[in-house]
């Protein structure tokens, strides 16, 4: 019997979202701008990263608590080698109901066949705009948007669930949110847009660069009317709407002007093992020590209980409310 472990706002541990490598062969401007991470950039070395066998024997764990969905992130979750394997082993866990991974989707080519048949469930693939031009200008690289496109084809083929995350930000790519509405409205892919969050220290985020939700939502009405849905389960973070006399669906993830902090259900654990209570988070709790200190699994599931049961986060809510914030964590180290 699974027992749920409640936070202080009765919020329920449901989603982990597992960074599996902290390099990206992109360098998008609003995660790894290439200033920042450049070509002398130290990622960390392999040794530092948590192992296939670490990783498995903390979801076991995790699954105790009611945890149902994994979410494999980077970085670039597919520059890790034999990702497949760890997919297949993630798909064993009793309680583990639902397996995706966040990609740019360009390995997905070669990775997307051997990844379903491994038991992944879904990608969530992130593309800024449909425009090379405008593309090429976000992911820092040049990269023109075929790599992708051909990326999502391959997922298709496969048989996975797909859905796309436009990272909407003013004065980089407002220009693409009708343009993407329309080439994925008829694909059976589920294409969400995502208000431009202040994830991290380095991206430039001020409220005057943030497409509000309201904004997205009536630009699309205007051309393609939309039909506002209930969420699916608590905690789901988009904002559903379906097309007028259509099942296609699109979301608007909206933490920057309509906080859902109250039912966010999520816990990340960095690729060198560190766990976080929120993507806002300043510091994260070192699992990794425990692990490889020799510790029992009865001592991790106290540690992890104690940090849940005092957990309190709710950054979203509070910088709507003013109140001052700390330094953040970086995007690329913990994941989306």
């Amino acid at each position: 019997m699974t027992d749920y472990v409640l936070d202080q706002h009765e919020r329920p541990m449901k989603d982990l979202r597992i960074s599996v490598i902290d390099k990206c062969n992109f360098r998008c401007t609003y995660c790894m701008p290439a200033e920042i991470f450049g070509d002398d950039y130290k990622f960390m070395p392999k040794d530092e990263l948590l192992s296939f066998d670490e990783i498995i024997r903390l979801v076991q764990i995790f699954s105790k608590f009611g945890v149902e969905k994994i979410r494999l992130t980077g970085g670039e979750p597919l520059m890790r080698k034999d990702l497949h394997e760890l997919v297949a082993r993630l798909n064993d866990i009793d309680g583990i109901k639902d397996i995706a991974v966040t990609t740019n989707a360009v390995f997905l080519v070669k990775q997307a066949k051997k990844l379903k048949e491994a038991g992944l469930n879904r990608v969530n693939v992130s593309l800024d705009a449909i425009e090379d031009e405008v593309f090429q200008q976000t992911n820092g690289r040049g990269i023109k948007t075929s790599p992708v496109l051909k990326g999502i084809e391959a997922a298709r083929d496969a048989g996975l669930d797909i859905k796309i995350n436009m990272v909407v930000k003013k004065g980089m790519n407002e220009s693409q949110i009708l343009p993407m509405a329309r080439y994925f409205k008829d694909t059976g892919d589920t294409l969400r847009f995502i208000e431009f969050m202040d994830v991290g220290n380095h991206n430039g985020w001020n409220m005057g660069s943030v497409v509000s939700k309201k904004e997205i939502i009536e630009e699309i009405n205007q051309e393609l009317p939309l039909v506002p849905l209930d969420a699916n389960y608590f905690g789901e973070v988009a904002s559903r709407y379906r097309y007028e006399g259509s099942e296609a669906e699109i979301g608007v993830i909206s933490s920057v002007t309509d906080a859902f902090c109250s039912s966010c259900t999520r816990v990340r654990l960095s690729a060198d093992g560190k766990l976080f209570t929120c993507l806002f988070a300043s510091e994260g709790h070192d699992i990794r020590e425990l692990l490889r200190g020799g510790e029992p699994d009865e001592a991790i599931i106290s540690n992890l209980i104690k940090i849940w049961t005092r957990r309190d986060d709710q950054y979203s809510i509070d910088r709507a409310n003013g109140k001052p914030t700390k330094k953040k964590i970086e995007m690329s180290y913990i994941g989306g």
